[in-house]
This record gives structure tokens, sequence and C-alpha cells, in this order.
């Protein structure tokens, strides 16, 4: 018997097949072919908006006839995420029936796009463990870096708007579905136990103590209480809005707090120390899924690991040069980086004032960067992006910096996270190249011109590969150089430089885990020395590796085909080159693979 969701897509499809008459050859316009591919795709974008609601929440969606998904989470049990792996499989058979053959230009982009996308989904029916939310393989469904405890609140707090009563009855609605989604995890945790899959020793320590932080905290006191009252009251809404969402944060989701920390201490006695995917089920071949799907290539864990090697000693060479020029001339270049990023000028007071300064020099900086922007861009983002530290409550085992994209009508400006657990793992010399690789113009770049294409479809407009965006994003560090923001500051380049050597040692490090099976301290230690990473930060970043394999390499794989595609085209083009009308090619048509990048970049320099 055929679930709802696999009906839905297989009717759709064939409906769709019948319509182009593609089942054996195309048939029909160009134009006929280009909106039966059309209308597939975007029926699988709104069934995939009602089987995520916060996914229809963060774009802004959720409102005429999709305005009930407001007061839902989703499902999250193993017998929903099965169902993902198999949709993913029809989906994919579904768009290689349909065929390229006989579409336009656009046509052949579109489906270039979710031809892969659907790919690289089908390859997860392999793998009955984990999750692959957004398209990030995660073999761990809870972690320090995953599931409901994680990643709720802060949704709740940050994207779900509370501007009416029924705004606010569906912000309880939602506290109260938290609870179930808790329960449902912990069916997926004792499941892929029962398979062999237990997140290493120090990621379910971690998350332990992030869950016992969670539950341990009044409910009166908790972000998912004082969230609403405050924005209730900010509204002028009456009712007993904080009493109920303080009844819900003691009860169903205290439960399930609960039963999420008995079930994590249970499999806690048979973890390990090992840090690599390797050991898992089928391990190298998640690995291998895990760079297909972040890096949008097919390399190998050893070409990976190659090329990290390689670009690590390219910008050990780089910098030592800058260094010494600055009278740094002793010791390793990871030693002498190390000292200059504990010399006390370069470090912000780890005090709430310290914090404050870190925050405000961000903000002065985008300020200072903004009338630059037009030389080399001609299509600049309208909603703004705005700086905000990192949620306490998750700071322990969060990234360094993440972006969060806005609403598509630009009621919620983006917003760039910094951690500022310990503000001395943010020496000032790396702090703007962070921020232009999460601000502007980065990720808030790429993410919201995107967003802001309303000639695009919704699926390409929201659509993301880590590849694309991380590249980007890394890329745009240089544009910034170029715009002349490190002109009278050596030290601000030497810091730039450092980001990309970080890049590049994580390319090292994430296949030295799971390819070379390297233990945590030994990645730990290797980017301690050779990125100048300060310790605490080093082991976040290596333990965040641990739990999303294949991740840290989309940055400096996507940076260097990005940057070697302008190269080529200055070759090429010569005078016709257009800075401008290159970055338009690039960011203009939404997220894509990187083999598909090339093919439409070349395309605008024969054109």
């Amino acid at each position: 018997m055929l679930d709802r969701r696999t009906f839905l897509a297989s009717s759709t499809a064939l409906g769709l097949l019948s319509l182009a008459g593609c089942q054996t050859a195309p048939r029909g316009t160009a134009a006929e072919r280009d909106a039966a591919l059309d209308q597939m795709l975007s029926g699988w974008f709104q069934e995939d908006l009602r089987d995520n609601p916060a996914f229809a929440t963060n774009l802004g969606l959720d409102v005429g006839e999709l305005a009930p998904l407001r007061g839902q989470l989703g499902d999250a049990s193993l017998a929903e995420s099965n169902e993902d792996r198999e949709q993913a499989v029809a989906r994919h058979r579904q768009i290689r029936a349909f065929g390229r053959e006989g579409l336009s230009t656009d046509g052949q982009l579109n489906y270039d796009i979710a031809e892969f996308r659907w790919s690289v989904a089908a390859d997860s029916a392999r793998f009955r463990y984990g999750s692959a939310g957004g398209g990030r393989p995660a073999p761990y469904v809870v972690s320090q870096l995953g599931g409901a405890y994680y990643g709720v609140p802060d949704f709740l707090d940050s994207q779900h708007p509370v501007r009416t009563a029924e705004d606010a009855e569906a912000y309880l609605s939602r506290l109260d579905q938290f609870g179930r989604v808790l329960e449902q995890e912990v069916e997926r945790i004792r499941h892929d136990a029962s398979v062999g899959v237990i997140p290493p020793d120090f990621v379910l320590d971690k998350a332990i103590d992030n869950i016992q932080r969670m539950r341990a905290a009044p409910a009166a006191e908790s972000t998912l209480v004082r969230s609403l009252a405050r924005r209730a009251r900010e509204a002028n809404l009456t009712g007993d809005y904080e009493a109920r969402a303080a009844r819900l944060v003691s009860g169903r989701i205290a439960r399930g707090l609960e039963a999420q920390l008995a079930a994590l201490r249970e499999i806690r006695r048979n973890a390990v120390h090992d840090a690599g995917c390797w050991r898992l089920p089928g391990g190298d071949a998640y690995y291998a899924w895990g760079i297909r799907a972040n890096t949008t290539t097919t390399m190998s864990g050893d070409e990976i690991h190659a090329t990290g090697l390689a670009q690590v000693a390219e910008l050990h060479a780089r910098l030592d040069t800058m260094l010494r020029a600055q009278g740094y001339g002793n010791g390793t270049v990871g030693e002498r980086l190390n000292a200059i990023n504990r010399e006390e000028r370069f470090l912000y007071p780890n005090t709430d004032a310290g914090r404050a300064e870190l925050l405000a020099s961000l903000n002065r900086q985008m300020a200072e960067l903004q009338p630059l922007l037009p030389r080399v861009f001609a299509t600049l983002p309208r909603t703004p992006v705005e700086i905000r530290r990192v949620p306490v409550s998750i700071e322990a085992g969060a990234p360094g910096g993440y972006y969060q994209g806005g609403s598509l009508d630009g009621s919620r400006p983006g917003a760039y996270y910094i951690n500022l657990k310990d503000t001395h793992e943010w020496p000032k010399l790396g702090l703007p190249t962070l921020t232009y690789h999460e601000a502007s113009p980065g990720h808030h770049f790429q993410g919201t011109i995107a967003r802001e294409r309303g000639e695009l479809p919704l699926y390409r407009r929201t659509g993301g590969f880590p590849a694309y965006s991380e590249g980007w994003a890394l890329y745009a560090e240089r544009v910034a150089d170029e715009l002349g923001v490190y002109e009278n500051d050596p030290f601000g380049r030497i810091g730039y430089l450092q980001s990309y050597l970080f890049r590049a040692v994580r390319l090292v490090v994430d296949s030295g885990l799971h390819a070379k099976r390297w233990s945590r301290e030994q990645a730990i230690r290797y980017m301690v020395d050779n990125a100048a990473e300060p310790e605490g930060s080093a082991v976040r970043e290596i333990e965040r590796y641990a739990v999303w394999p294949g991740q840290a390499c989309a940055y400096k794989i996507g940076q260097t085909v990005i940057a070697n595609l302008r190269d080529e085209a200055e070759r090429q083009m010569g005078a016709r080159f257009d800075i401008r009308a290159f970055h338009d090619t690039v960011l203009l048509a939404g997220a894509m693979p990187l083999t598909v990048l090339e093919r439409r970049v070349r395309g605008w320099m024969a054109a």
C-alpha cells in the first residue's frame, strides 16, 4: 500500500511524464517540456514545505493556504526518516525518466540542479541511520551540534514570529510538539545503536552536558518561555502565554529531555573514542557520500587529503614571507601565528565589556565595507544583515560562526552569529575576514541575492549546495581584500591568509579523521600546529567534523573552483572581462553543484 508521500510523488510524476510524453523520448516544444519540469519540481517543493514546517517559517511562506504550518514542527520519527529515504529514491528515478533532452537552456539548468540534488539524496537510502537534513550527511541523530534540543529553541526565538494572538498560539503548539519530537528522536537513537551506530564518547559527553543544562534550568527562565513572554508583551498581546509555556517546558518537554538523557547515557556505556565514520556500517561508502554531498565532486578521501597538504604548504610559504616582514622570523609558521594570536594587543578582554566591544567592531567593519561593494557588484542584497551572539545555552558545542538567512519577503533580516564563549579564541587580526565570510560579501550576498530573485522558481531561490555557498563565502574574503580593506593593515592581511590556511587544514583533518583513521587528538594537534587555531576552538572544530563527515571540505574545494573559473575567464576574455558581470553570473541563478556552475560560467565566457 502506498503511503501519502509516495502516492503524491509518483502520481504527480506520472502525470507530468505523460504530459511531456517523455517516457521513451522527448515530445513537445522546449517551452512545454520546461513547463512540465517546472510543475513537477514546484510540486515537490510544496510537498517538502508541508513536511518541513520550520523551513516554511524560515522562508516566510507559512501564510495563506500554508498558515497551519506555523503551529507545526513536523515528524521526526523513524518511520518518517525511512519514508524520506524512499521518497528520494523515487524522485531521482522520476527526474531521470523525465530526461534532459528537449529542454531549453534554462530548463536544462533546472534539470541539472535537481537531478544532482536527488541523486545525492537517493544515496542516503543505502544508510539506514542518522539523518541528512538540509542535504548534510550526519550519522548521529543527536550530537553536540544536532537534534531538536539544539535547533528548536533558537528557531522559535529567532524565526517564529510573535506579532498576533494566532502567532502566540502557534508558538505554544510548537512547544507542545517539541516534546513529541524529542521522544521520536529517542526511538531513532535506540534504533541506530541497535545497528552499531553510536556517537564517539566525546560527542555524547558534550550532548549530554548540553541537555542536562537545558533540563536543569527553571522553566520560567528558559529561552523558550522568556522569548514568548517578551515578544507577546512587545506586541501588546494579552493572555497567560508565559504560564502556559512554562507548563509545557516543565511537562512534556522536560519528559522528552529526560528520555533523551536516559537513552544517551545508556548508549554511552558502549561508546568508543574513535572519531571517524569509517567504523560505522558502510563507513567508507558513507564518507564518500559525505564528500559528494558537500563538495558536489567525486573526489576521494585520499585526493582531498593530498589537495589539503599541497595547499597548506603553499600558504605556509606565503605567510612565512609576510611574517618575516613584520619581524616574526623564528619557529614554524604555525608557532609564529600562535604567538601573535596570544599577544594581548590582538585580544579582546574575555568579559561582557570585551564582548560588546568585539561586536561593535564587527558592525563598524560592515558599515565601512558597504560603500565599497558597488565597485565589484552590480547586484546588492536589499535585505540587511545583523550580527548576533550565539545563544549562551548552545555555545559550548556550537561552531565559531554561522549565517542564518532572512525571510523571502525581507521582513526578517539575515543574521551572522558569532560564538563568544571565549573572546581569546577571536584574535583581532582574523575577525574582519570572518565577518566578510559570514555576512557581506559572503553568505549574506550569496543567500539573499538568490532569495530576492523573484523571477527564479522558489525551489531555485531557496536551494543550497555546501560547496557553492561555502566556496563563495571563502572566495568573498578575497574580494574584500581586493577592495583594499587591509591596505594599511598588514596583520589583517595575515589574518586573511590564515583564514585560507585554516580551510586548507580542514581538508587534511577531515580526510584524516574519516579516510586515514586519525584520532581526535591527532587532528586537534595538526590544526593547532598548522592553522594556529586556539586549542579550545580546534577542539570544537574537530568534534564538528566528527559528526558532519565531509562538510569541512566544502569550503576550500568550492573556493578553489570559483577562483579557478575567474582566473580562466580573465585569461580568455582579456579586456572583455567584467568582474561585476562575473559575480552576477555566479550569484544570480542561485546555488548549484560545482560542475553545473562550471558549465554556466564557461557559457557566459563564450557568449
